[in-house]
């Protein structure tokens, strides 16, 4: 469920961008019409806001977006006013082009986003780059890393509710034998987690519990200091419960020493119109403190106004 607030009726598109240039002119930059409008109008308006801008002022509203905001503020807004796809791909460049073994992003991308909108974002990536993200994969990971994440963004799953009982059993076993062997990155356990339904995946999670006895991303937790481990457990838990994976990131970007403000950013301004109920409630559940409290204790000024809205904090 979305925690965007706004108003109804909205404003038409033309009116919001006057208020917008009003924002923009003159010596200072007024931030906060300019949060009272973005932070407060949904996707299609904003897509729509963004049109009209370019069609009265000519140019790009990204462009004043650029000149007149700074630091962690501007590039928070700067994602929110991306189409969703759009997003994804500057997102998912951002990785390829400064890969690290550590970086989650594009299994969030990858897994934690439907099919079509993998598929909206790999199309994105196309316009926006001129390259494929599959190449660009390829062309900046590495040995086993490479061997995931490729199939892992080509893939297109099935998203149906069936599910096979006899293959979620054998591929319970095949996942055991190798995970029991430490072949972590052999070609099978690839083929189940970047192909399968997450249908077929949860049943084959449940038969693989029942029986071998532990949950399977325990078994995958040999070696703690393993990259590879961590992110076959991060795909794992993107398909059991996104949103529980999703708390889980702001919970660590927020509670160790220094914001990690781009992670905050990233599931914040992606999550705000999908499921940031929920991790909200999940945030508040593991923490016996409200995700707005926690948000504003650990960011200030614009910044935090803004996130404080997306989230739907009362009064934002």
């Amino acid at each position: 469920m979305s925690t965007l607030t706004f108003p109804s009726p909205l404003p038409s598109p033309s009116e919001d961008c006057e208020q917008l240039h009003k924002a923009f002119e003159g010596w200072g930059t007024n931030e906060g019409l300019i949060i009272s409008v973005l932070a407060h109008r949904p996707a299609a308006h904003r897509r729509e806001i963004r049109r009209a801008y370019a069609e009265i002022y000519g140019e790009d509203l990204l462009k004043p977006l650029d000149k007149e905001l700074t630091r962690d503020f501007e590039r928070a807004v700067l994602l929110w006013v991306l189409d969703a796809a759009e997003r994804d791909a500057v997102l998912a460049n951002e990785v390829v082009r400064k890969w690290s073994p550590g970086n989650r992003v594009l299994i969030e991308i990858a897994v934690v986003r439907k099919t079509e909108e993998l598929l909206a974002a790999k199309r994105a990536y196309q316009v926006r780059f001129k390259r494929c993200l599959e190449e660009d994969v390829a062309a900046h990971t590495r040995d086993e890393y490479r061997k995931l994440l490729v199939p892992l963004v080509s893939t297109y799953r099935y998203e149906g509710a069936e599910v096979d009982k006899s293959l979620s059993k054998s591929e319970a076993k095949i996942l055991h034998q190798k995970i029991k062997d430490n072949d972590y990155s052999h070609e099978e356990v690839i083929r189940v987690l970047t192909t399968r339904s997450k249908a077929q995946l949860l049943a084959t999670f449940n038969d693989y519990h029942n029986e071998f006895g532990n949950p399977i991303n325990k078994d995958l937790k040999a070696d703690p200091k393993n990259e590879f481990l961590s992110a076959l457990r991060a795909i794992i838990r993107c398909i059991i419960c996104p949103e529980r994976y999703l708390e889980k990131v702001i919970r660590l970007a927020i509670s160790k020493t220094g914001t990690d403000e781009g992670a905050l950013s990233r599931i914040i301004t992606t999550r705000a119109e999908v499921d940031m109920k929920q991790i909200k409630d999940l945030y508040y559940k593991r923490n016996s403190v409200a995700l707005d409290s926690a948000v504003k204790k650990d960011t200030s000024g614009d910044f935090e106004d803004f996130l404080i809205a997306l989230i739907g904090h009362e009064g934002a």
